[in-house]
């Protein structure tokens, strides 16, 4: 099963310590070297992207930095694993390097399911919406 895990934060990042970058490479390694983590990134200030919107049958286009932001993303990484329990193990070991190497950091990892055409509940709002 794919899994992505996806890292927000409410607090201003800052820069991670050069102990969390050395800590999560490592990890990062080690999933690469064992085929399970595809691809990773972090990403940079909302500062520097764009939000565009539907709002009142308008699309509109935001630039960075958005005020109604509470909650910023990270980074992410793709995983092939075994199930949701094996993701969520990880997770908590790369959460686990935050706390140890980033004291005072605090930040949610949200792991997810890919969706896949051949899963029961898959794209159920779409299907009503076609019923």
């Amino acid at each position: 099963m794919r899994f992505m895990s996806i890292v927000t934060s409410s607090h201003p990042p800052g820069p991670p310590t050069p102990q969390l970058l050395e800590a999560v490479h490592k990890l990062a390694d080690r999933e690469i070297k064992a085929g399970r983590m595809l691809d990773s990134g972090g990403l940079m200030p909302v500062s520097t992207g764009a939000q565009v919107r539907i709002a009142d049958g308008k699309v509109s286009v935001i630039d960075g930095p958005f005020v109604e932001s509470k909650e910023m993303i990270g980074g992410y990484a793709i995983f092939e694993l075994r199930d949701k329990e094996e993701a969520v193990a990880l997770a908590v070991e790369f959460m686990q390097l935050h706390k140890e190497h980033m004291p005072g950091w605090e930040g949610t990892c949200e792991v997810r399911a890919y969706a896949m055409p051949h899963w029961d509940g898959v794209c159920e709002v779409d299907a009503r919406a076609r019923a």
